[in-house]
């Protein structure tokens, strides 16, 4: 039995109690008050790291606990021994359960931070079949979501020609969402009797599931050095002002390249203003789209090509259960599709716990 952690982990635990102490000092400046951007992202990650850092404490006033007892066995007072030895075995199980607990938040604390995710559903190989299908998972998530009290947006809707969706993009945001949906990406295979089929035959068909991280919003922040200015009188009709003296204000990004004129104004301070606002909006955009690219690559890489041979999970309609074949386990079918996911997110929870603690 294992009470102690290893000094690793340890200055692991102590950072993230650190950082406990960061955001509650944060929470406390009123130049973060007024902004509820950073009071919403500070109290999701002050809720995050919570749990582990008091568990942290309960461990380390316990070992305290543990080393009072051994000193006292070894000192002159028997009577007090005697409490000590009675004691020490209760302190040294509750240290041990302290451990697990902490190895198994250690390693999901970071997870249980993301509270929003974009989450996507493709229909894949089946034709009609498979859009009916890519319904079918989308109404489990909603249910799924509904069940852990998240919110669902969707985003963007392609619907399918006979019913379903050929694809559609959710924004679902809530606490745990991550922890919750990310083992989700992948193909997901169905075996049934589709509404399809006349002749009663069973077919297979499959849908993809993304499931992405929210991205944060982009600051656009550019040094000073990266852009250069030029001023010049402005081009065109507009009087003697306009063109003599010099207003017009030109910027260019040298790292993108991105270049702005403005001359809409007499004023070159205006000018250089709204030319500075233009950049940044543009630089803005290109980053988005970059951030995009880095995305649909990631997303490409989670579910593959939607396969057969690619399925993390198969739904078996006949049987009335859904194989997870990451843990080769089943599990009820019809809970499974009324949104009753628990026990299969759990499942693969312990897995990876598992996984993260043997590879510390």
């Amino acid at each position: 039995m294992t009470y102690d952690l290893a000094p690793n982990l340890r200055r692991k635990l102590e950072e993230l109690e650190a950082g406990l102490d960061e955001v509650a000092a944060r929470l406390l400046d009123p130049a973060v008050v007024s902004d509820h951007r950073q009071v919403r992202a500070l109290s999701i990650r002050q809720a995050a790291l919570a749990p582990t850092v008091e568990a942290f404490r309960s461990w380390r006033a316990t070992i305290a606990g543990v080393a009072e007892c051994e000193a006292a066995i070894e000192g002159d007072d028997p009577d007090l021994a005697t409490l000590a030895e009675e004691e020490l075995p209760i302190l040294r199980e509750r240290a041990a359960r302290l451990v697990d607990d902490l190895l198994a938040r250690l390693v999901t604390s970071e997870d249980a931070a993301i509270d929003a995710v974009i989450l996507e559903i493709r229909a894949g190989v089946g034709g009609d079949e498979a859009a009916l299908w890519a319904g079918d998972l989308l109404a489990m998530y909603q249910a799924y979501a509904e069940r852990r009290g998240w919110g669902v947006l969707p985003l963007e809707l392609s619907p399918g020609e006979v019913g379903g969706v050929k694809s559609i993009m959710l924004n679902v945001r809530g606490p745990g969402v991550w922890s919750g949906l990310a083992f989700e990406s992948g193909t997901h295979q169905v075996k049934r009797v589709p509404a399809t089929e006349a002749q009663g035959r069973v077919h297979t068909s499959t849908a993809t599931v993304a499931v992405l991280p929210e991205p944060e919003e982009i600051e656009v922040q550019i040094a000073p050095e990266e852009v250069k200015e030029i001023v010049t009188t402005a081009q065109g009709p507009g009087g003697q002002n306009v063109n003599k003296v010099s207003t017009a204000v030109h910027l260019i990004h040298l790292p993108t390249g991105i270049e702005v004129r403005m001359q809409e104004t007499k004023s070159q301070g205006q000018n250089r203003e709204r030319a500075w606002k233009i950049l940044r909006a543009r630089i803005h955009e290109r980053q988005r789209a970059e951030a995009h690219a880095r995305r649909t690559e990631h997303r490409n890489s989670l579910i593959g090509q939607g396969a057969r041979a690619e399925k993390i999970r198969t739904y078996r309609y006949k049987e009335n259960v859904v194989v997870d074949h990451r843990i080769e386990t089943s599990f009820n079918l019809q809970r499974a599709l009324a949104g009753e996911l628990d026990e299969i997110v759990e499942a693969l929870t312990r897995r990876e716990i598992a996984e993260r603690i043997a590879a510390m």
